[in-house]
C-alpha cells in the first residue's frame, strides 16, 4: 500500500494536496476519483454515532441518524471494566461502519480536573490510569471493525469557557502525570489511529502547533504514526500545524489551504512535508475504505439496546442504603420527579445521539409489573422554577406510602458542551420537594441523574442513595433492576463528590475567565488532593456499596505485583473492584498521600473466595524528574495499599525499589504547599518556581484602561475591549442576547449564544461560516473601526484559482 500511496502523491498538485488535508466539508474530506481516492466521512461518537441526516452542526442541533446511546464516559468508568468498555466499543464501531463512518471521534478522555467542566460527562475520570484503561479498551473495540477511533481532546483541555483561545498553564511533570498519561495508555495499549488536537493553547502554543507536545512527546517518546486532526475549527496557523504532522484540518477552511499553498510557493514550508502528512491520511482513508466496503449496512438493533442495558446495570453506584434497598415488590412505591417521566440519560452538544429507542422509568415500573402498586407526581419543575403547589401535591400523595423513590439531578442545559457549570448545586426546587418528604419519616430512596459532581446537600438525609449518572438509552431499565435486587449494584465512583465546591483544590483558578487557566494545584487534582491534604469529602474516588459484603486477605507483595484474596461473606453473588495505591511517605519529591496503579474486577459467588492479581507495570513507581527531563524512580520503601476505594485500605505491605537517579529536581522551602499537599493558596511566586519559568501575562487590565487592537484570537466577548464603538456594539449585542435570554428562561439558546458566539473568536466565525482569510479579515477591519472599508473588501469577490493549479 505505502508504494501506491507515494505514487498518487507523485501525480497531485499542490493545490490537491492542500485541499485533501482540509475537509470538503463539514464532516468529510475531498475525494479525487481520477486518483482513486475516496472521500472519509468522521462522525462524533463517545457514547453513539452521531451521523446527521440532514445540515451539519457542531453543536448536536439537527437531528442525526437513529443509533444506540450507550452510557456516558463517567458512567462506563464507574464500571471499572475495561472488558465491558472493550465489547462496548466494538458495537459502536460495528454501528459506525454500517453508517459508512469511517473515523469515530470518540472516546474523550480529558481529567476531570474540576466538577464544574460542562463537558465532564464525556470524560471517565480524575483519574489518569482510569481514564487511559477505560480508552485504551474503547480503541480496541470500536478498530475491531476495521474503522477507526479517535481520542480527544490531546491535550490539557480541561474547561469549555473561552476553550478556543484559552492557555493551560501547567508544570512539566503534572502535564506528563495527570494530562497525558491517559493519552499515552490509550496510545499505547488501545493502538488509536486518529487523535484529535485540542482547541487551546498549552504553555504558549496553540496544541495542532505545539511542537512539544506533537513532536517531542506524542510522535518521539510514544512513537505515534497515526493522523491528527484538529477539533473543527480549531486550527490557527495551518503552516505550523502541518510541520507538527497536523494531517487533517476539519472542517473544510478556505483560507487555510491557500495558507499552505502560498507557504510552499514562498519557500516557507517543503512541500516534502505535506507529502510527508499525506501518507499517514492517506493509509487512513484506504484502510478504513476497505474496511467499510466489507461492513453491513445494518445493525441489530435489539442486541444493541440489550447491551447498553448491560453496561448501565454495571454503572450504577450504590452509595447509602439504610437497610431500605432492595425494594420489595410486593410493596407500594411513591415516584417522585420528573426525570422518571422524561429520562436525563445523555449530556448535550456534539455527542448528542438520537436514540433507536427510549424506555422512562414509568414505563420499566409498568412493562415489569415492578411493585404492588406505585404513583406518580411531578414534585418539582425541572428546569428549576419554585412551584409550591407540586410539592405540597408531592406531600400529601406520600401520606399513602412508606416508600418513597426521588429521581434528582441536572436537567439538559445545566450540562452541556461549550460552557462550564455556573455551580456544583442541586436545583433548589428539587432540595426544597425532598426536604419536605424526608420530614414525613417515610423510606425514601434518591436517584441521581447527572453526568458530573454535585453537592448532595438535603440528599444526604434519605434513606438510601442510587446514582446512575447518564445512563443511555437503557438507563431507566437499569435502575429498576438495582432498586428490586434483580441486580446486585457493583459501579464505584470514577470521581470524588465533594461536600462543597469551595473544598475543590482548584476551586480558585477555575475556569481560567480571561487569557489563561493556571493549573496551580500542580498534581493535586481531586483523591490526589482531599487525602493529602486532608480534606473530608462526601462519597470518596472509588467508593462503592454491594447488596453483599467482602472480605480481603492474604495479600502477598512481589517484584511482578501483588496477589491478595477476596471473600464474598453475603448470600448475593457479587463484582467487586478491588484498587492497587502506591505511596511513598519519605520522599524527596512532591507526592500525593497515594495514587491508583491499578484495579481489578472479579465476580465473587456468595460464600466463596478468589484470588486477585494485578501486576506492577513501567508506570508503576515512575515520576518524571524536570531536571533530568525523563521519568525516574525514586529509591526506597514504597507502601503497597489494597483498598475498597481511595479511603477504604484493606490491606497493607511494602517494597523496596532501586532509584534510577539522585538528581532531586525540586526545593522544598520553595514549594512548601506542594509537599504538604495544601495547593488551595499557592501565590504566584510559587506556582512560577514550580513552572520553572516567567507566568505568562493573563488578565485584560491593561485594555480596559488602554483598549485592544482586534485580531482573530480575539473572542466575541473581547470586543468590548475594542478601541472603536463597532467592536464594542457587536460585543454588548450578543452579550446582551445572551443574559437576556437567560433572564427569560430560554436558557438553551442563552447556552447556545454562550458557546456559539460569546467565547467564539473571529478565527472560529469565520472558519465555521466558510469565509476566506480576506473576508476574515475585513471583518476584523471593521471590528477596529473601518466600517466601509471592511464592507468593501468582505464583498468583493474572490479569484478563483488558477486552472492548472486545479488540474
Amino acid at each position: 500500500m505505502k508504494a501506491k500511496i507515494k505514487e498518487i502523491i507523485s501525480k497531485m498538485t499542490l493545490r490537491q494536496k492542500a485541499e485533501l488535508m482540509s475537509g470538503r466539508d463539514f464532516w468529510s474530506t475531498t475525494a479525487y476519483d481520477e486518483l482513486g481516492v475516496p472521500s472519509a466521512f468522521l462522525a462524533d461518537g463517545p457514547h453513539g454515532v452521531r451521523k446527521q441526516a440532514a445540515a451539519s452542526d457542531h453543536l448536536g442541533l439537527n437531528v442525526s441518524i437513529p443509533a444506540t446511546c450507550y452510557p456516558t464516559a463517567v458512567t462506563m468508568a464507574n464500571t471499572w471494566n475495561p472488558e465491558l468498555g472493550e465489547q462496548m466499543g466494538e458495537l459502536l464501531g460495528a454501528e459506525a461502519a454500517s453508517q459508512k463512518v469511517n473515523v469515530l471521534l470518540g472516546p474523550g478522555m480529558n481529567i476531570k480536573r474540576n466538577p464544574r467542566c460542562g463537558r465532564n460527562f464525556e470524560y471517565f475520570s480524575e483519574d489518569p490510569l482510569l481514564a487511559g484503561k477505560m480508552a485504551a479498551s474503547y480503541v480496541r473495540g470500536i478498530q475491531k471493525n476495521g474503522i477507526s477511533a479517535c481520542l480527544k481532546h490531546f491535550a490539557a483541555n480541561n474547561q469549555e469557557t473561552r476553550r478556543m483561545v484559552n492557555e493551560s498553564v501547567i508544570d512539566e511533570r503534572t502535564l506528563r502525570e495527570i494530562y497525558l498519561t491517559g493519552f499515552e495508555i490509550a496510545v499505547k495499549e488501545g493502538g488509536a489511529k486518529t487523535i484529535m488536537s485540542s482547541y487551546n493553547l498549552l504553555n504558549g502554543q496553540f496544541t495542532n502547533e505545539n511542537e512539544h507536545l506533537m513532536l517531542d512527546i506524542l510522535r518521539g517518546e510514544w512513537g505515534y504514526n497515526g493522523v491528527v486532526v484538529t477539533d473543527w475549527a480549531g486550527c490557527n496557523s495551518r503552516v505550523d500545524g502541518a510541520k507538527c504532522k497536523n494531517e487533517l484540518e476539519m472542517p473544510v477552511c478556505k483560507y487555510g489551504n491557500e495558507d499552505l499553498i502560498k507557504a510552499v510557493e514562498a519557500g516557507e514550508l517543503d512541500e516534502a512535508v505535506l507529502d510527508d502528512n499525506l501518507e499517514r491520511l492517506l493509509e487512513l482513508i484506504f484502510t478504513t475504505d476497505a474496511a467499510l466496503k466489507e461492513s453491513p449496512d445494518s445493525f441489530d438493533v435489539e442486541k444493541h439496546d440489550a447491551f447498553a442495558s448491560l453496561c448501565a446495570e454495571e454503572s450504577v453506584v450504590l452509595l447509602k442504603n439504610e437497610s431500605v434497598l432492595p425494594l420489595n415488590k410486593d410493596e407500594k412505591v411513591l415516584i417522585v420527579g420528573d426525570f422518571a417521566r422524561e429520562p436525563r440519560y445523555q449530556g448535550a452538544g456534539s455527542s448528542i445521539v438520537n436514540p433507536t429507542k427510549i424506555l422512562t422509568f414509568l414505563e420499566a415500573v409498568d412493562a415489569n409489573e415492578a411493585f404492588k402498586g406505585y404513583k406518580y407526581v411531578q414534585g418539582y419543575d425541572r428546569y428549576g422554577k419554585k412551584n409550591d403547589k407540586l410539592v405540597k401535591e408531592a406531600v400529601a400523595a406520600a401520606a399513602d406510602f412508606e416508600n418513597i423513590v426521588f429521581f434528582a439531578g441536572l436537567d439538559e442545559v445545566t450540562e452541556a458542551e461549550g460552557i462550564d457549570r455556573r455551580n456544583i448545586k442541586i436545583p433548589e426546587a428539587q432540595i426544597t420537594a425532598l426536604k419536605a418528604l424526608n420530614a414525613l419519616g417515610k423510606k425514601v430512596t434518591v436517584v441521581l441523574v447527572c453526568g458530573a459532581a454535585v453537592e448532595l446537600g438535603e440528599v444526604n438525609n434519605a434513606n438510601a442513595i442510587v446514582h446512575a449518572y447518564l445512563g443511555g438509552q437503557a438507563g431507566a431499565r437499569s435502575v429498576l433492576k438495582v432498586l428490586c435486587g434483580e441486580v446486585n449494584p457493583s459501579g464505584k465512583l470514577s470521581e470524588t463528590l465533594p461536600i462543597k465546591y469551595e473544598d475543590c483544590a482548584c476551586a480558585e483558578n477555575f475556569p481560567g475567565p480571561e487569557m489563561t487557566a493556571e493549573y496551580r494545584e500542580g498534581l493535586f487534582v481531586g483523591y490526589r488532593y482531599y487525602t493529602t491534604a486532608n480534606v473530608p469529602v462526601n462519597y470518596p474516588f472509588g467508593y462503592g456499596l454491594s447488596y453483599t459484603t467482602y472480605e480481603y486477605s492474604n495479600l502477598e507483595v512481589t517484584e511482578n505485583g501483588v496477589k491478595f484474596t477476596i471473600t464474598n461473606t453475603g448470600n448475593v453473588d457479587g463484582k467487586e473492584v478491588a484498587q492497587l495505591y502506591i505511596s511513598k511517605k519519605d520522599s524527596v519529591i512532591p507526592r500525593p498521600v497515594r495514587e491508583l496503579k491499578g484495579f481489578a474486577k472479579p465476580l465473587v459467588k456468595a460464600g466463596e473466595s478468589v484470588e486477585v492479581e494485578i501486576p506492577f507495570d513501567e508506570r508503576t513507581f515512575r515520576y518524571f524528574n524536570v531536571k533530568t527531563n525523563k521519568w525516574e524512580v525514586e529509591g526506597g520503601e514504597y507502601t503497597v495499599e489494597i483498598g475498597a476505594s481511595c479511603e477504604d485500605i484493606k490491606l497493607c505491605g511494602t517494597i523496596e525499589k532501586e532509584g534510577t537517579t539522585d538528581v532531586v529536581p525540586y526545593d522544598k522551602a520553595a514549594l512548601e504547599p506542594y509537599f504538604s499537599g495544601d495547593v488551595k493558596n499557592v501565590t504566584s511566586e510559587q506556582f512560577a518556581v514550580l513552572y520553572g519559568k516567567e507566568l505568562p501575562k493573563s488578565g485584560y487590565t491593561f485594555y480596559k484602561k488602554n483598549r485592544m487592537v482586534i485580531h482573530e484570537n480575539c473572542t466575541i466577548s473581547d470586543l468590548r475591549y475594542s478601541k472603536r464603538w463597532v467592536g464594542r456594539f457587536f460585543s454588548w449585542a450578543i452579550r446582551f442576547a445572551k443574559s437576556a435570554t437567560w433572564a427569560l428562561g430560554m436558557r438553551s439558546l442563552s447556552n447556545t449564544l454562550e458557546m456559539g458566539m460569546v467565547h467564539q473568536p473571529i478565527r472560529g466565525l469565520a472558519k465555521f461560516g466558510g469565509m476566506s482569510r480576506r473576508q476574515m479579515e475585513a471583518l476584523i477591519m471593521m471590528f477596529n473601526g473601518h466600517v466601509f472599508k471592511g464592507i468593501g473588501q468582505f464583498l468583493t469577490k474572490e479569484k478563483e484559482p488558477k486552472k492548472e493549479d486545479k488540474e
